[in-house]
Formats: C-alpha cells, structure tokens, sequence
C-alpha cells in the first residue's frame, strides 16, 4: 500500500483563508483531509501544477435556495462551477419540509411564488418521498453531490404542516400550534438541520400573490421556536423582513429572539432606493446588540441585487405591453423572427407605457444598462440606456429592443435593484468593511430565469480586489477569509474554510489573472425542460472537494464526493 500523499498541489501561492499573508507552498491531501502545507519533498498520487496560481479554500455560500434542485441534480450549478464546495439552503422561510401528502402543490406555489422557480419544473422534478423534515435529510443523505449541501427548517413550510390552511392563510398560531412548530423545529435540529429561517417580507408572495404564511406571524410564536433552536444548542436563526414602517418593532424583535434563543441570527441587509439611508441604521443596531453580547450580523452581497432583461429571458421591458403576449409563447426562434419584423417592432415600442409597478421598473431607462462582455455590475449612470438614447436622440424604448435583438436575440440588460441608490458600490464598500457582515444573499438555484446571482463570490474575489476602478479595493486575504472561513465558521463548520493541516480538503486553484465572470447563457436542463440561466467563470484550474477534483478547468470531472451535512455531528 502506497504513503503517497493521494494529491499534492505544488508550487502554488496559498492564501490561506485566515486573513493572514499569502505565502508560496505545496499542499498534500489524503483521505479528503489537508496533510501538510510547505515545501513538500514526497510526490504525489496525483499532482496538480499551481505555479503562477492562487491556492485557496473552496467558497462556503450561506444563502441558497438549492432545497428543490439537490433532489433531482448531482451537480449543484451555478455554484459548484464557481469555486463554491459548501452550500446552505432552506433560507427565507420556503423549502419542501416538513410536508403533508396533500401540501405538496402549496409548497410549489410558495417557492414559485418568492423564489421564481416554475412550477412545472418543480411538480415533474420533486420525488415527494418525504414527509417529516428528518426523512427529507435522510432522502438527500442517499444522494451524491459536487459540493456539501447543508439545511434549515423553513417557518412557512412548518406553519403550513401544522396549521393547514390557518397557517397559510396567516392566522394566530394557538399555544397547541406554537409547542408543536417548536417540537418540529427541534427535531429536525437535532436531524442534522443548521438553523431555523423565517420571512417578513411582504414582497415574499406565493405563486398567487398571497403574502407568504411567516409573514407577520405573533413574536410568542417567533420566540418559541427561537427558544426550542436554544434548548438544541446548535444552529442559528435567519430572517429577511421589511423595515420601512417600523423598524424599532422589526429590529426589536430579532433582537429578543437572539436574546431567548442565545443562538446567532442573521438578517438581510441591502440599501433600498426608497430608504438608501437605512441599512446603516441597522447596522448600527446590529454592533449595538453585539456590544451586548449578543451575535447578529446582516447578510450582503458584493453587488446589486438585479434583472436580467431580455427577450430569451422572463422578464424585458416590454413585459407589461400587450404586445409582448402576441410572442411570448412563441418558441425561441419563432420569438426572435416576430421581433425582427420593423412592422411588430414599430407597434411595441410605440405602445403607451405600462403603469404597473412591477412592470413601470421595467422602464425605467436612466437606472437599465447594457449588461455588457464581461459583465459589469457596477455601470456608470452615463451608460444607462436612457443616457444613451439622449445622446443619439432617439426613444429609449428603441435602443433597448435593438440591444436585446443583438447577440442573435441573446442580448442582454443589466437593471439593478438595491445598493445602487448612488449609481455606484460605494455602500456595498463599506458593508464589506464592517465586522458584523456576512457575504451571501446569491440565491443560487432561485429566480432562474431574471439572474444568476450565485456567481457572487467568483466576482467579488475578481472585481472587490483587482477590477474596481470607481473607488476603492480590498485585499486578497481578507476577501477570500470572507467568502470562505467567515462563512463556515458563522454556521458552525470548524472543519473547512482554511488550508491548514487536519482540516477538510475544499480547494480552490486559481488562475487570479485569468479569473472572469463569462455572460449567462439559457440552458433548458431543468426538469420538464425548465430554463435557467447559468454562468461560468475562466479561471478556475480545479475545484476540489474532500480532496478530490470536481471541476477542472470549467468542466466537471463527474466526481461527486460532496454529501448532506448533518449540524451537531
């Protein structure tokens, strides 16, 4: 039996995931767990030649919405092919479990609804051979993956579970109901589940348009649950929920369930247009209570919260015209030969504009931007669409049509929604700064036909440390600790998110020069023929999970060591 090492990446620049200074070394691998890091004389089984290239840990994504797609897929895309080994998911509130047989379409609607998956995609692709939330761990803990997958017990699917139509309907939870949703969010805690998520956000809507069943529901039925997640003693609480009209009651509430509970919680935290000013606020808030003792932090992203406009994808500018519904069933080709025709073409850019407010978004022209080849998440307001058109003197409306026909009808329009109050990341920069920020939000396997927004943390490791040239940057090392360390260790995961002796062998090498987000493309792989939109990135030489090559050079090897991860074991 051979001691060779089973993988040495040699010669590369470590960046180690701690903060601390990049330094040359080797890394050695055997049984999936780091052996040595330094100059290392032995070889190994397998090498792997990382001169010129960045040896980091693989990314640790906090906020997925994975919970449907990790049923039916082995490769968990867009985030595998993006550097990311660990995902966590069932956040927001929605998931598929706890569930009763006859629940199943209500589920669907919820994830549709808030997360913009289809429900075709859903109903041909989940098996439903789970009921309790332990027998859905145990389902996924048959299957094989390319990254670790980790859960949370969603408060809506558990409402619904417990009270039926009273829960989805949004009725006072009884103290009877209230033990009974605390029982089961234990349970599955102690099933392996990593934390307990909720939404009190009235933008979170199912696929009818009914707020979500979490939404407003009693603090004593908040604070029960929160106390059972602390008598488990693992796993935190994630929240996402409007602020607006009362943030002294919104903030004082996540401020007693981590007080009751004793256990981390993490809440969304963007800059809205409508109040740029508020994050801040909370922010405060949040390094107040922990002046306290307690442990919060707000979840953000390294860029804006955005659409993706164009006429392959769901939505475009023209959306809310009645036009659009004369093509938008048409198939692809069929769509883009009705979109050339100048007569058709006249007709919809002339239509009056629409008023909805979902759709008067959709227009406005100042605030839509080419997305641009590489992609570019931080535009220049001169750029915008509406800029453009003024220059040339021409209908906005017909400037966008044109560059959404370009790239043979594959064009595409970049319309950011939040941290782009300014016309710049500026906030963004100082969001990454403070110490009680975690970097997440990417949704990944969510709103699969408007972004893709789990290529995150590929982009800002490229654009938050070598592209930006609107303001500041930051260093390598502490923006890989965030994206890997920082977020294994705020979920209670010890054993990854650094290349140090003992721990697990999740690996980035990294070409950094050559490392690039590439334009999203439409796949049509989901379920039932379902769309999603999927990008890659140059760059990546290898992605390895437990020591073992998943993707390499931006292709997957069919390697699939990545498995449920079970908290508290």
């Amino acid at each position: 039996m051979s001691d060779k090492p089973d993988l040495i990446i040699r010669g590369g620049t470590v960046v180690d995931g701690t903060g601390g200074p990049m330094m040359a070394a080797d890394v050695a691998v055997s049984d999936g767990r780091i052996t040595a890091v330094g100059q290392i004389q032995e070889t190994g089984a397998e090498e792997i030649d990382a001169r010129d290239r960045l040896v980091m840990p693989g990314f640790v994504d906090v906020h997925t919405h994975y919970d449907a797609q990790v049923t039916w897929a082995n490769q968990i895309t867009p985030s595998s092919c993006n550097g990311v080994t660990t995902v966590l998911m069932g956040n927001c509130g929605v998931g598929f479990a706890p569930v009763r047989p006859d629940h199943h379409d209500m589920l669907i609607s919820l994830m549709e609804g808030v997360e913009d998956i289809p429900e075709v995609v859903m109903s041909a692709g989940l098996p439903w051979t789970w009921d309790s939330f332990p027998d859905y761990l145990d389902r996924l803990a048959e299957r094989q993956y390319d990254v670790d997958v980790a859960t949370q017990v969603p408060h809506a699917a558990l409402r619904v579970f417990v009270m039926g139509e009273r829960g989805a309907n949004r009725e006072e939870a009884t103290a009877e109901d209230r033990a009974e949703m605390a029982r089961l969010t234990a349970e599955g805690l102690r099933a392996g589940a990593f934390g307990f998520s909720t939404s009190r956000l009235l933008q979170h809507r199912t696929a009818a348009g009914d707020p979500i069943p979490s939404y407003g529901a009693a603090e004593a039925e908040l604070v029960e649950i929160a106390e059972a997640v602390g008598e488990v003693g693992h796993g935190w609480i994630q929240t996402v929920g409007d602020f607006d009209d009362a943030i002294d009651e919104e903030f004082g509430l996540r401020k007693r369930l981590a007080e009751r509970s004793g256990r981390p919680l993490t809440m969304t935290l963007l800059q809205k247009d409508s109040s740029p000013d508020q994050w801040r606020d909370l922010l405060g808030r949040i390094a107040a209570a922990n002046a306290e003792g307690l442990k919060i932090t707000g979840q953000i992203r390294g860029r804006p919260t955005s659409v993706l406009l164009g006429f392959e994808l769901s939505l475009n500018p023209f959306r809310g015209c009645a036009g659009w519904r004369e093509v938008a069933k048409l198939d692809f080709d069929a769509r883009i030969a009705a979109l050339r025709d100048p007569v058709f073409r006249a007709r919809l850019i002339a239509e009056p504009g629409v008023t909805k407010p979902q759709f008067k978004r959709l227009q406005d022209w100042d605030r839509i931007y080419p997305f641009g080849d590489p992609p570019q998440y931080e535009p220049d307001p001169s750029t915008s669409v509406g800029a453009e058109a003024r220059r040339r003197g021409i209908d906005p409306a017909e400037l966008a049509y044109d560059l959404m026909l370009e790239n043979d009808g594959r064009g595409i329009l970049y319309r950011p929604t939040t941290n782009y109050a300014g016309g710049d990341l500026a906030v963004v920069h100082e969001m990454l700064e403070h110490p009680d920020t975690l970097i997440g939000l990417g949704d990944g396997g969510a709103h699969v036909g408007v972004m893709c927004d789990a290529t995150d943390m590929a982009h800002t490791l490229t654009y938050w440390t070598r592209d930006r040239t609107r303001g500041p940057k930051h260093g390598i090392e502490a923006m890989v600790r965030r994206l890997t360390s920082a977020n294994a260790e705020a979920i209670g995961l010890h054993d990854r998110g650094r290349i140090a002796p003992g721990l697990l062998a999740d690996i980035n090498v990294v070409d950094y020069d050559a490392l690039q987000l590439q334009l999203p493309e439409m796949l049509y792989d989901l379920p039932a023929g379902g769309k999603r939109l999927l990008q890659q990135a140059t760059g990546f030489d290898a992605t390895i999970k437990a020591g073992v090559p998943v993707w390499r050079d931006g292709e997957p090897t069919g390697a699939l060591p990545g498995r449920l991860l079970r908290s508290g074991s």
